[in-house]
């Protein structure tokens, strides 16, 4: 596998969020998306046996009472690495409650059921809308999540659109929303939480909202937090 990094950190969105998690970072992804937050993630990154990532995972997560339960495979597109499924089959085998967060674009069946799935589905602006793999709607199970990031009014219409469309609400644990966060460098304002918010409350939908609380306690631009 190629992997851009593993550390220790909170679990930043989520229905999860704020609890501690290992994250395993693979490296490539297919989409580019124009609010991406990890591009870092792209390219380079060290080729690594799937069982020396699993060790460093152990090694992060300790032992004993304060052992570290939960694993995120991120990216990147995790999905997009064909040792991934067996990394998600070791970890779960090692004790950890795996999750991986995909972009929705490649079949989340190969995976492991245990695997709590978070599915990106692209909304207009991030400039791969129609990416979404629909036998992915199928496949989701009532432990996994939804996330759909939203910068403007037309992403919001979309993601109410496409939710109440495929009943996400009745599919998962969590239909999550997300507003895209102001780039440090300027390349795209973000969209207020309030704004969306109050959207949300208008329409009465069956969402959660989910802030990137990492970028609350870090600087947005850090890596491996």
């Amino acid at each position: 596998m190629v992997i851009t990094e593993i550390f220790k950190s909170i679990q930043g969105e989520g229905t999860r969020a704020g609890l501690p998690c290992i994250f395993i970072r693979l490296t490539g992804c297919n989409l580019r998306c124009k609010w991406c937050d990890t591009e870092y993630a792209f390219h380079g990154g060290t080729r690594q046996s799937v069982d020396k990532v699993v060790a460093q995972a152990d090694q992060l997560a300790g032992e004993g009472s304060t052992r570290v339960p939960l694993v995120e495979i991120t990216g990147g597109e995790p999905l997009i690495q064909p040792e991934t499924p067996a990394l998600a089959e070791k970890l779960l085998a090692a004790g950890y409650t795996v999750m991986i967060e995909t972009s929705g674009e490649r079949f989340i069946g190969c995976l492991p059921r245990e695997v709590i799935k978070i599915v990106d589905v692209k909304c207009p602006d991030s400039g791969e809308r129609d990416t979404f793999n629909s036998e992915n709607l199928n496949a989701l199970s009532r432990e996994d999540e939804v996330k759909l990031v939203i910068a403007s009014r037309r992403d919001y219409e979309f993601a109410r659109e496409f939710t109440l469309k495929h009943q996400l609400a009745d599919r998962v644990r969590q239909v999550l929303f997300s507003p895209v966060s102001p780039d440090p460098a300027g390349r795209w304002p973000g969209l207020s939480a309030r704004e969306l918010t109050e959207w949300m409350l208008s329409d009465s939908l069956p969402v959660r909202l989910s802030l990137q609380i990492h970028k609350f306690v870090w600087d947005p631009a850090m890596k491996g937090v």
